[in-house]
């Protein structure tokens, strides 16, 4: 048979610090993974939201593109002062239809 060797009083109270001691960098460990690791979804969450905004404004500067390479034509432009702000040829009467 083995004999079971005797732990003092001032060696268990060691290990318990110790234990103590690695217990609480574990868990300021866990607990710092966990919050960096809420911190990447979230991210990866207003990355998506970020890509669709990026594509809508992408779209948006198309349209104003567009329209400026319209507004260089003189045809273009009287249309749309007709159109818009209802100016009128001399001798043309301007009917707005509802």
């Amino acid at each position: 048979m083995k004999k079971r060797k005797k732990y003092t009083v001032k060696v268990k109270s060691r290990m318990f610090i110790i234990f103590m001691f690695f217990g609480a960098i574990i868990a300021t460990l866990g607990y710092t993974f966990l919050r960096d690791l809420n911190k990447i979804g979230q991210l990866y969450y207003d990355k998506d939201d970020l890509v669709k905004e990026k594509r809508e404004l992408a779209e948006k500067e198309d349209a104003i593109q567009a329209d400026i390479s319209r507004l260089s034509d003189p045809s273009y432009i009287a249309r749309y002062a007709r159109e818009k702000y209802f100016y009128s040829k001399e001798g043309e009467i301007i009917l707005r239809i509802k």
